[in-house]
C-alpha cells in the first residue's frame, strides 16, 4: 500500500512539473491547442480511492497548477470538479461484475475504447470548466469549443500514448 502511494505521488508531482515546465511552453496553433495532462494523475488513481480522498488530491493538484501557472483557483475549481466527476463516471461505466478492488482505469486493463470513453468525458468537463472559468464570458463561442475540443483531442492522445509508455500488462497494477 505504502508503495502504491509513494508511486501515485511521484506520478503526479512529475506531471505537475512536466505540464509547468514543458507542456505549457508549447503553443501549438497559436495557442489554440493547451493540452492539460497533469489530470493523468487523478485519471489513474485507482478505482478503490476514497471519494473524499480523490477530492483533496484534486484540491492539492489544481492548488499546485495555480502555483506555477494560471490564475488562483482557476485549475484548483476545474481539479475538484473532476475529482467530483471521477466516481459518478467509473461507476456510470463500470462492468457488470464491477471492478475488482486494486485495479487502476488503465487501456490495458480495461480498453482502448473504455479508457477514451472515461478518460474523454472527464477531460471535456474539466477543459470546459477550465476555458470557460478563464475568459468568463461566452463572447467567441464558437472559437472556445474549438478551443476546447482541440485541446481535449490533444490531451486524450498524449495521455493515451503514456499509457502505452508507462504501464505493461505486468505493472498496470501500480
Amino acid at each position: 500500500m505504502a508503495i502504491t502511494i509513494l508511486i501515485n505521488i511521484l506520478r503526479i508531482a512529475f506531471l505537475i512539473l512536466l505540464q509547468s515546465l514543458v507542456v505549457n511552453r508549447m503553443q501549438p496553433l497559436d495557442g489554440l491547442i493547451l493540452p492539460w495532462i497533469y489530470i493523468f494523475g487523478i485519471l489513474m488513481l485507482p478505482f478503490e480511492t476514497p471519494r473524499w480522498l480523490v477530492l483533496v488530491i484534486s484540491f492539492g493538484v489544481g492548488w499546485l497548477m495555480d502555483f506555477f501557472s494560471g490564475p488562483p483557483g482557476l485549475h484548483m475549481s476545474a481539479c475538484v470538479l473532476l475529482g467530483f466527476l471521477q466516481p459518478l463516471v467509473q461507476r456510470l461505466f463500470s462492468p457488470r461484475e464491477g471492478y475488482e478492488i486494486t485495479q487502476r482505469p488503465t487501456v490495458q486493463k480495461m480498453g482502448l475504447a473504455w479508457y477514451l470513453t472515461y478518460a474523454g468525458i472527464l477531460t471535456f468537463a474539466h477543459h470546459t470548466w477550465l476555458f470557460f472559468m478563464e475568459v468568463l464570458r461566452f463572447n467567441d463561442f464558437f472559437y472556445q469549443i474549438l478551443h476546447i475540443i482541440l485541446s481535449v483531442a490533444a490531451t486524450l492522445l498524449l495521455m493515451t500514448i503514456g499509457q502505452y509508455l508507462i504501464y505493461t500488462s505486468k505493472n498496470s497494477e501500480q
